[in-house]
């Protein structure tokens, strides 16, 4: 759902119109889906990346390795990791920009930034890094700041993804690229199919075994149902601006890659 197709509800008549937005398959007042979606990572955090394991057999290791082999990070660049979380992209990356490379991990979710800094710091990563707590909307940093923006697995929780890559656009110097990491749509013939018996069946119940919290892996399967396919992405990210965007899909588009730059 874009904010332009956002639809809109009115209680009594009379009353100012409040728009409306997607928690998953349900419909909410957007002043609450920013505080939802804070619950429910907040109530995974201790245990996300396990569960990202469990979940994908713990394939998204590989393709958050092949994103950064795709980001192409140099040493002594200036990167940006929104939705950061835990840190796992950013201490890929972290090895890629050093010395004197610098990371912003940024997240709307001071939970998981509090894991993340924990295990950057367990893995002595802490020097150049910078972990700061920020809407991916509405970002505090300077016009032109970063060569390389990283988004992995946290577009789709956004209220307004159109305005977090207006944001995007932004901060990245001429020259920069960014990546977003997504949860797509299958292309391989029958995999649909056998994707939502596996997404709707297995991964909320492994959410209530293992993270006693069936509710928000419910939320974060729909979630992935609601996000756009690869090319309505594609043209989101050519209206925010950024241009040259190609899409890499991985597993038969179960997840997919968009890269895109500026170049203005």
């Amino acid at each position: 759902m874009t904010e332009n197709d956002a639809s809109e509800t009115n209680t009594a008549s009379g009353q100012e119109l409040v728009p409306v937005t997607h928690f998953g398959y349900q419909e909410v007042p957007e002043p609450e889906k920013e505080a939802r979606v804070r619950q429910v990572f907040s109530s995974v955090a201790e245990r996300y990346d396990l569960m990202n394991d469990l979940m994908s057999l713990g394939i998204h290791r590989l393709w958050k390795r092949f994103a950064v082999d795709l980001a192409r990070p140099r040493p002594g660049q200036t990167v940006l990791d929104l939705a950061g979380g835990t840190g796992d992209l950013a201490a890929l990356l972290y090895r890629r920009i050093q010395p004197n490379g610098h990371i912003v991990v940024s997240d709307i979710n001071p939970d998981m930034l509090a894991v993340g800094e924990k295990r950057m710091a367990d893995k002595g990563m802490l020097a150049g890094v910078e972990f700061v707590e920020a809407n991916a909307e509405a970002l505090p940093f300077p016009d032109r700041s970063f060569d390389l923006v990283t988004l992995a697995f946290g577009i789709r929780n956004m209220t307004h993804p159109e305005r977090a890559l207006r944001e995007i656009h932004r901060v990245l110097k001429t020259g920069g690229r960014v990546l977003v990491l997504e949860f797509s749509h299958p292309r391989w013939p029958g995999l649909q199919s056998l994707y939502d018996l596996y997404s709707f069946n297995i991964l909320p119940r492994l959410g209530e075994m293992i993270a006693k919290d069936r509710e928000s892996y419910q939320y974060l399967v729909e979630s992935i149902r609601r996000f756009p396919d690869q090319e309505t992405f594609r043209a989101m990210m050519e209206d925010a601006g950024l241009e040259r965007v190609d899409v890499h899909n991985l597993s038969g588009g179960i997840v997919a890659i968009h890269r895109g730059f500026r170049f203005d």
